[in-house]
Parts: structure tokens; sequence; C-alpha cells
């Protein structure tokens, strides 16, 4: 353990699995105490044992991003649980099933907008709202190199919703950084997460698939995406606004 967060407390939300659970460990593993939110309770149960495990603290909440009263709720609770919010960790991303912008079905394009966009605009206005009433802190988005870096066919939703909160991360900053609130997002490319992985792709195929497309030769780890989250929620980074930093293992270079 060390101390770079202590006495800090830092909200994930899609905290139960992959990036977000990496998150919420290494922000416990540096003294922070951690709320984890998601739809789903059981993952994030996880995720609370493993901090513990470690030796942090953490408490789950169970919450849909894209609902008003959900986010609200949720703000206040990890208030109320722990006096404050210092630092905001907005992970939640779904992937719809690839297909055409011509052939993608209403509902699949409503559901990517509502939970990688809208999701990410509903927390932050409660984080700052917080925040910039109780002496200010910082905020990592969690984008995607897909979108404002690269395009790829068939997903179009996905990129979209992407390429809209890497400017909407920046359209914040400018908003907010005079109130004490910093912003900035961080776009993994391919990751060992299931999110990169194939359907009926194997691990073998997926690290064969790996070394052929990306230039450094493999997927990141989550633990990759974890450290550049909190360098940019760190003090280290206190004149970093506006910044969305690109983790593909050069994919976009």
């Amino acid at each position: 353990m060390t101390t770079r967060f202590s006495g800090r407390t830092v909200l994930v939300t899609g905290g139960g699995t992959g990036i977000g659970r990496a998150v919420a460990l290494a922000f416990a593993r540096e003294g922070a105490r951690v709320v984890v939110a998601g739809r789903r309770a059981e993952p994030l149960r996880e995720t609370v044992a493993a901090v513990e495990a470690a030796g942090g603290e953490a408490t789950a909440v169970t919450a849909d991003v894209t609902r008003p009263a959900d986010v609200e709720a949720l703000v206040e609770r990890t208030v109320k649980q722990y006096g404050g919010l210092d630092v905001a960790v907005n992970n939640v991303g779904v992937f719809v099933p690839p297909a055409k912008i011509a052939d993608l079905p209403e509902d699949d394009w409503h559901t990517v907008l509502a939970t990688n966009l809208t999701g990410v605009w509903l927390s932050m206005k409660h984080e700052i709202a917080h925040m910039r009433a109780n002496g200010g802190g910082a905020i990592v988005n969690i984008s995607s190199n897909l979108g404002a870096h690269l395009r790829v066919p068939g997903l179009g939703a996905y990129a979209a919703s992407k390429a809209a909160v890497s400017t909407l991360t920046r359209s914040a900053a400018l908003d907010h950084i005079g109130e004490g609130v910093r912003i900035n997002a961080v776009s993994p490319g391919p990751i060992e997460t299931t999110m990169s992985s194939r359907p009926g792709e194997s691990a073998d195929e997926k690290a064969e698939r790996m070394s052929r497309d990306v230039p450094a030769g493999r997927a990141g780890s989550p633990e990759e995406v974890a450290a550049a989250v909190l360098y940019l929620a760190s003090a280290e980074a206190a004149y970093t606004v506006g910044t969305e930093l690109v983790l593909d293992g050069g994919v976009t270079a």
C-alpha cells in the first residue's frame, strides 16, 4: 500500500469487471476509499472483496448511469458514505453487434449513445456539482482509440459515442477548470478484457491477432490503463487539463 491517494474518495463507474476493477484496485492500493458502481451487484461485490483482500476499503453501489435518478443517488451515497468525492472515473461502456450504419437497429443506436455518451454526461453533471462546491476534484473519462482516432467498419455507433466522449471531456475541462475541477480522458485500444475479444475466439487466436494488428505486438493490460488513470487523477498531473491519453500500443500512431 502507498499513500498517493490517502484520505481521498474515488468513484469508479463500471467497476465490476475489466478496466473498472483494475482502476478500483489501483486506487485502493494507493490509499483511496473506493466506491464501485454498475448495474450488476455480483461483479461489484467481487471487486469489493478483491479490494479488501488487498488491504483497501471499498463500497459497492448498484446503479444504471443511463438513469438520472440513479446517478444522482450514486453521488449522494458516495458523499454520505465517505464524506466527499475527490476523484471520479467514468468507465461504463457497451458494445452492440457490429452493423453497417444503414443496417444498425435503432434500439442498438440508442443503447450505445445512452450508455457511452449520455451516461458520461450525467455522471459528470452530478460529480462536478459536488466537486465545485467542495474545493474541486479530478475526473477521468474512459473513451477509446475508436472514435476520434480510428474508425472500423461496422462499429460506427460505438465510434461515434466515443468520439463524442472525447469532445465532451475537452468541453467540460474548459467549462470547469476555473472551478477547481480538472477533467481528462484515457482512450484505450485493444485491452485484455472480454470487450476486445471476438465471438468464439480463443486466447491463442486473440494473441495471434494482436501480434499482427498492434505495433507493440500485444493487447494492453487493464493495469496499464489503471496506471494512466491514476496519473491523470494525481497531483503530478495538476497542469494537465482536457487531455486525452491514448493507450493502444501504437495502433493510431
